[in-house]
């Protein structure tokens, strides 16, 4: 069997954890998948899968094969791309990751309008509030925000937000409004631990002033906490963007605004390419341009 179709049907199999979801994903029959790994184990001598009739895991020497494999595969389908010329047409899948709120509301809207521009574009989306490792988790490219570290990763601001504070019309008008940072220990208050776990809010433009409320409610999602708030039982601190439609709405108001820490950029972040393929050049430049114009993005 050919080098290439081997290592595709091994990479399906290792990021689906399983001979069927592969099928699926490829459009070939399991006994063809099965055949494949087993040529491609053959041919190398190295048992790269562990199977049980539960799941299927790659094995240390799998591991190190998925990485190489994948890097191998992605350079040859950017050369074909470089080499049909930068007008041709994109095709291939897209493995991208954001967090969760953003994404719905901000990343997910763009994707599909992408897909239905591009019909031979795929595009695997992990919505997930925690920050992955791009090459571990065999990603292209992550929306991220907060300052960046130092790395090999390429990035494109495409905005900024901040974290405020915000309480329902009702509450404010039964309880008043605080008037500085302090205040808040006399309010009822409401901590999403998807947003962080620590109840020290810090405030100011380099975060020296700060306060550790006591929440009367916790709870594990923004959406949830981002409710109580709209329904008038207390206030919150989320980022600017996890509230923008609330607040245009006026079921929300922004309190505490002159102690407001400084805004956080939000880029994507994208690996490094010798070649640069269509599809991810296309698909960057077209996320980019769609969360630029957003005003809920400019802060």
């Amino acid at each position: 069997m050919d080098r290439f179709h081997l290592m595709s049907v091994f990479v399906a199999v290792a990021e689906e954890e399983g001979f069927a979801g592969a099928a699926r994903r490829l459009k070939l029959s399991p006994p063809a998948v099965t055949r494949a790994v087993a040529a491609l184990e053959e041919n190398l001598s190295v048992r790269l899968l562990n199977r049980t009739t539960r799941y299927v895991r790659v094995t240390e020497a799998g591991a190190r094969y998925l990485d190489d494999a994948r890097r191998i595969l992605a350079a040859v389908a950017e050369a074909e791309e470089a080499a049909a010329g930068g007008n041709a047409e994109p095709r291939g899948l897209i493995r991208l990751t954001a967090p969760v709120l953003f994404g719905r509301l901000y990343v997910m809207p763009a994707v599909l309008d992408f897909l239905r521009q591009h019909p031979l574009v795929e595009v695997s989306a992990q919505l997930r509030d925690n920050v992955v490792n791009l090459m571990e988790e065999g990603l292209d490219a992550a929306v991220r925000i907060g300052h960046l570290p130092d790395s090999s990763l390429r990035a494109a601001k495409v905005g900024e937000v901040r974290r405020l504070v915000c309480a329902s019309p009702d509450y404010l008008a039964r309880h008043g409004a605080p008037e500085a940072p302090e205040d808040l220990l006399r309010h009822t208050v409401i901590a999403s631990t998807a947003a962080s776990a620590s109840l020290e809010w810090k405030f100011g433009a380099d975060g020296e002033r700060r306060v550790r409320v006591r929440p009367r409610l916790t709870v594990s999602g923004n959406d949830a906490a981002i409710d109580a708030a709209r329904g008038g039982f207390g206030l919150i601190r989320v980022m600017s963007y996890q509230v923008a439609e609330a607040l245009a709405a006026g079921e929300l108001e922004r309190v505490l605004t002159p102690y407001e820490s400084a805004p956080l950029p939000i880029h994507i972040v994208h690996a490094e390419s010798r070649y640069g393929s269509t599809r991810m050049r296309r698909f960057i430049d077209y996320l980019a341009e769609r969360l630029r114009a957003d005003p809920r993005l400019t802060d």
